[in-house]
């Protein structure tokens, strides 16, 4: 099977799937597969039989029977097992993408915004069953599509957080001088190195040394410093 994420960055009139999921967050776009019951027992179902057992070891017999329906069944509503995964793991981006903007809204500035955001970001992920869980166990699986899609999803992650970054401009909130994109450009790379390579001297569980860090290294930030470099 492909990586698990790559369908998450492949292109298509609208953008990647992973831009999608984070625009209908943002625009509070309710989902459309709750009306099928069955199809979200079989959602369930794959979420609980790939938190438990991993993806790559998962069949589509497995989900069928833990959701309690046929074979057939899984197959009419998900064609292929890479289809079953992709919206497995689409759920829960979007269910990441709504928990954040619900827990940024809690702080009151925008260092205390980013703070925030940085440590339920690391929280979210580590924390999620599915996502953290292919982060400690699969990393062969997980890993190769979030470096080696030619920056896409770094891209996508990037764009969410200038988007925030954006509108603490048009607030007041942050300099308008601030470059977002490369400021956001090595937020996300900070994060996304914690994520995938273990550290032996910051502790991820640690939520009050995660607030610190985030302090030290990621409000300052905020201030605007000398224009970068032109790229080539």
């Amino acid at each position: 099977m492909e990586p698990v994420l790559s369908f998450l960055m492949a292109s298509s009139d609208s953008g990647s799937l992973l831009e999608s999921v984070y625009v209908e967050a943002v625009e509070q776009v309710d989902e459309v597969d709750e009306a099928d019951e069955t199809r979200s027992r079989v959602l369930d179902a794959a979420y609980a039989q790939f938190c438990r057992m991993g993806i790559q070891r998962s069949t589509m017999d497995d989900v069928a029977r833990r959701a309690g329906v046929s074979r057939i069944t899984v197959y009419r509503r998900f064609a292929t097992k890479d289809a079953l995964v992709e919206q497995v793991v689409r759920r829960e981006f979007r269910r990441y993408f709504d928990r954040f903007l619900v827990d940024i809204q809690q702080a009151e500035t925008a260092a205390d915004r980013v703070v925030l955001g940085f440590v339920s970001s690391l929280r979210a992920i580590r924390g999620n069953p599915l996502i953290g869980g292919l982060i400690a166990t699969e990393p062969d699986l997980l890993l190769p599509s979030l470096t080696g899609d030619g920056g896409q999803t770094l891209a996508t992650v990037r764009r969410f957080v200038a988007d925030q970054l954006r509108r603490e401009q048009r607030a007041g909130n942050v300099s308008s001088d601030l470059d977002t994109d490369f400021v956001a450009e090595m937020m996300v790379r900070i994060s996304g190195s914690l994520l995938a390579v273990p550290s032996h001297i910051i502790d991820l569980d640690d939520e009050t040394q995660l607030a610190a860090l985030a302090h030290r290294f990621l409000v300052p930030m905020l201030e605007p410093r000398e224009p970068r470099p032109d790229r080539p």
